[in-house]
């Protein structure tokens, strides 16, 4: 959240709005003056037309001057184009909130078979290798036997068998090593992304109702005289602040996503029957490993990646995934936004 940059006004959607406006209003005073240069002629001949021409002139060239006016027309500016947006677009903070934790909760559904499915893969690809490592061993035995009665055909026949299934079980136990990054760091996702979707919820239950309050006391005129006098607009700041959480939980429900598409592009690129996989969806696991810091794991990642690739921390798939629990007194993750 620290490297949270909050959006200019002319990036969000609203702003969008205002700079069509902005430029059909410039466009439109650029239409009449010039197709209407004579009658403004003769407009700037009357001495009335020409005083009362000066004086709005004057209260531009103040507006444009004067610091607290220019941020008062500002703050109108940008507040109707704001009203206007919201017909059309969903740009109340608390709504985009809502509309987040539906996304967080399908995403956790669609997580918690994915792990179901990798586990199951993870069960064959290991039964597969114990397998092979006891026909790797019986063809050891039989070309032993082989060697001993002479029968040299048939011991250089077992010991290549035996060469390739232990060549085979050295791309299988790769594999198996991956796959183990995988389901690790899935586990771990959706043990971070449950405890986020209640700290969402709780952000969402508390401020929904903080929200309504700022509304109906900031009203337009006390805005504006905060606006005025130069202290920061209440309502404003916490748009701001509820900006940050929607666009932290972005970033979140955005990596559980690429990651989950990632991950399963890799499992349907593994054939176990025929014990071969695509290289490509390895070498994209592996870009991921080595990518920066995860937003939804944080400095987790690297502990996780290697403790997959450690042989002296076993993975017991047995294991049922446990439930997510917050600790008592946790304290949400959001809360010093509002401070």
């Amino acid at each position: 959240m620290q490297d949270f940059k909050p959006k200019s006004f002319w990036k969000k959607p609203e702003g969008v709005t205002g700079a069509v406006f902005l430029t059909a209003i410039l466009g439109g005073l650029g239409y009449l003056i010039a197709t209407n240069t004579a009658l403004i002629a003769g407009l700037f001949a009357n001495t009335i037309t020409l005083v009362a021409t000066l004086a709005v002139l004057g209260a531009v060239i103040y507006m444009v001057l004067d610091p607290k006016m220019r941020n008062l027309v500002w703050y109108m500016y940008k507040s109707v184009m704001r009203s206007i947006t919201g017909m059309f677009v969903q740009i109340d903070p608390i709504g985009i909130l809502k509309s987040y934790t539906d996304d967080l909760g399908d995403n956790l559904g669609k997580m918690n078979k994915q792990i179901g499915k990798l586990k199951g893969q993870m069960h064959k690809l290991k039964e597969l290798i114990v397998n092979n490592q006891k026909e790797i061993k019986n063809n050891l035995t039989q070309a032993s036997k082989a060697k001993e009665v002479n029968k040299k055909n048939i011991m250089i026949l077992k010991s290549r068998k035996a060469g390739r299934l232990k060549e085979s079980n050295m791309r299988l136990e790769d594999l198996y090593k991956k796959m183990e990054v995988l389901y690790r760091v899935l586990t771990k996702m959706y043990e971070n992304s449950e405890i986020l979707l209640e700290d969402v919820k709780d952000q969402v239950m508390v401020k929904e109702q903080e929200y309504k309050a700022i509304k109906a006391s900031a009203s337009a005129m006390k805005s504006a005289a905060s606006v005025i006098s130069g202290n920061p607009d209440k309502r404003a700041m916490f748009d701001m602040a509820m900006e940050a959480v929607a666009d932290d939980v972005s970033n979140k429900v955005g990596e559980m996503e690429r990651f989950m598409e990632m991950s399963s592009n890799f499992m349907d690129s593994v054939d176990l029957q025929n014990g071969v996989f695509e290289e490509e969806g390895m070498k994209m696991l592996e870009k991921w490993e080595k990518e920066g810091i995860s937003k939804i794991l944080g400095e987790e990642k690297s502990i996780l990646v290697n403790q997959a690739n450690s042989d002296d921390d076993v993975l017991d798939l047995n294991e049922p995934i446990a439930k997510p629990m917050r600790e008592s007194g946790h304290q949400n993750q959001y809360d010093s936004l509002f401070d």
